[in-house]
């Protein structure tokens, strides 16, 4: 099995095995806090020795029998038991959650070494051709890009040309490849899996009768697609182009070409030293502040906000300002900003992202870097969440002049704004944009670190009537709809999502090793106890304050509703 070496990565059967035990150690947790709300209520509560030991002397007639031993099912019984004393500690609460990390996420590892039988690339002059790329969009866009059209020449033996960037985008930045990623790392790299070379030899130019053939393939199409269509093409006319190359291969493909995908995204693609070493140095600063810190990306730019139809209150400037930048998407239906909103698919205010934050147990001493363009709205925007998290730190804050030569370039600034956000302790996340489907499924490859996404389908609700109620309610709201969107690593199975923010095929589970000792069971009884139902005591007496005290000192707020001081375990 196992996925960083040998041959095969991670198989199939490794990965259905992984997921099965996260599956059964989480219902078994859950089944016990369920027999335990169950057992409360009756008058006479069964005993948990009786039981066992019931258990225990059944199984030992049949021993008498079969020649088997019931020694597994002691240890078994002894987890039993041990998980039914924190279910009692628990006092009936769910399952707890580590708000920091995420505690199963040392079972798991990302595994994309090429198995044994993915043959290595064809040289250039061997392949069938070669594949200009022209990416689309901003920085993140054009990384999903990038990552598929390695995939896609590989696909088609041929020989890829670094991509070309967008350059007529929103951002109107003029960056080549070469300026955001360090090109010879991403050639040497990948020069197993696909040969690539910077430009079409002069010589090859020269013979072609005619230029480049141009082309668009749809979106999501599949390898046979551009075997079937492409690959004619390229046979004759030696060099082709495709544009606006962002997400046209399929989300599920050959298991060897996800982990292709996955060596890319988290391998190949490096940034340049000046924006790796500057990005280090937010990175630091931070982290000389505090001990940990959590990133926010906003994503309230006008022109997300256009793009998703929603509105926000500004009235007919907002309405305006907004449709006009909408005009650049030309296939965009007319929406509903009511319904887009109780369907989940607008952005959340900062001030109410702010609010969820509290609401899960971030105190106001906590670090926020927030990561973001020109938010719309301004600084009156900022304000709220400034009020609830003082501690508020941006790009520009922390390195004025340093980010002076990257002001002209959006995608520059934004690569940086990716490695702190990378480099956080949390990542939050305020849509299902690019930048956040590519950290997210980063996070998950490289450790399962925390990231979490608004349940904005719920919580957009439950933010029009917060003032109808007090703090404990709303707190204990959020707390239940954040369940399945804290990036626990049950939350990613095979065909889920988009592939690069659930790379399945790259996550491996570690094997489970089986106790030899008492000191062994007893420390593998306490690591799952704490991973799936905690000790559930933090919220017991924090977030008695009224949630009127919240809106009266937003700046201030009760340090108790997540004291970032202890684990900070989310519960019910």
């Amino acid at each position: 099995m196992g996925g960083g070496g040998g041959g095969g990565g991670c198989g199939e059967m490794g990965t259905a095995k992984a997921w099965r035990y996260s599956t059964f150690s989480a219902k078994l947790a859950l089944e016990q806090q369920h027999k335990h709300v169950c057992w409360r209520s009756q008058k006479r509560p069964i005993s948990w020795s009786i039981l066992c030991g019931l258990m225990l002397f059944c199984l030992g007639l049949i021993s008498l029998f079969t020649g088997h031993v019931a020694s597994d099912l002691e240890w078994y019984s002894q987890r039993l038991v041990k998980r039914s004393l924190y279910s009692k500690l628990d006092m009936g609460r769910r399952a707890s959650i580590n708000i920091w990390k995420s505690e199963s996420s040392k079972f798991y590892y990302g595994c994309s070494k090429k198995g044994r039988h993915f043959a290595s690339a064809v040289r250039e002059k061997s392949s069938n051709g070669y594949l200009l790329i022209a990416a689309s969009g901003g920085l993140n866009q054009q990384r999903t890009g990038i990552t598929d059209a390695v995939v896609v020449a590989r696909i088609l033996n041929a020989t890829l040309i670094v991509p070309e960037l967008d350059h007529h985008s929103f951002w109107k930045d003029d960056s080549d490849f070469v300026n955001i990623f360090d090109v010879d790392w991403f050639i040497s790299s990948l020069a197993k899996d696909v040969t690539i070379v910077k430009r079409v030899p002069d010589k090859v130019m020269r013979s072609m009768e005619k230029p480049p053939y141009t082309m668009r393939v749809p979106r999501k199409s599949t390898p046979e697609y551009y075997l079937d269509q492409v690959l004619p093409i390229l046979l004759r006319r030696r060099v082709v182009q495709l544009t606006k190359f962002d997400y046209r291969l399929a989300n599920n493909i050959d298991e060897e070409l996800q982990k292709l995908r996955c060596r890319v995204n988290y391998h190949a693609l490096r940034f340049t030293k000046p924006i790796q070493e500057l990005g280090q140095k937010l990175v630091i600063r931070m982290r000389k502040m505090t001990n940990r810190f959590i990133a926010v990306h906003l994503r309230f730019e006008a022109d997300m906000l256009a793009f998703s139809g929603c509105y926000y209150g500004g009235g007919e400037k907002e309405r305006y300002e907004l449709g006009e930048i909408r005009k650049r998407w030309a296939t965009l239906p007319d929406l509903s900003p009511e319904g887009e909103r109780k369907r989940g698919k607008c952005p959340l205010t900062p001030h109410e992202v702010g609010l969820m934050l509290r609401a899960l147990g971030f105190g106001n001493e906590t670090y926020l870097y927030v990561a973001s363009g020109e938010i719309y709205g301004g600084e009156e925007t900022l304000q709220p969440l400034r009020e609830l998290f003082p501690n508020f730190y941006t790009k520009e804050m922390l390195a004025s002049e340093e980010l002076k030569p990257f002001l002209p370039y959006s995608s520059r600034l934004a690569a940086i704004d990716y490695i702190v956000s990378d480099e956080s302790d949390v990542f939050v996340t305020n849509n299902n944009g690019n930048m956040a489907k590519i950290l997210a499924g980063r996070r998950r490859y490289m450790g399962h670190k925390r990231t979490i996404r608004p349940n904005a389908k719920k919580l957009s609700a439950l933010f029009m009537a917060w003032n109808k109620m007090d703090w404990d309610t709303f707190a204990k709201k959020v707390r239940s709809y954040q369940r399945g969107f804290m990036g626990e690593p049950d939350e990613m199975r095979s065909g889920r999502g988009e592939f690069h923010e659930f790379p399945y095929s790259c996550v491996c589970h570690k094997p489970f090793k089986y106790p030899d000792d008492e000191n062994n069971n007893n420390k593998q009884v306490t690591l799952v106890s704490r991973a799936y139902i905690g000790s559930g005591s933090e919220w017991e007496n924090k977030g008695s304050n009224s949630l009127q005290r919240l809106k009266e000192n937003p700046g201030e707020g009760p340090v108790t509703l997540g004291d970032t001081k202890d684990d900070g375990f989310l519960a019910d």
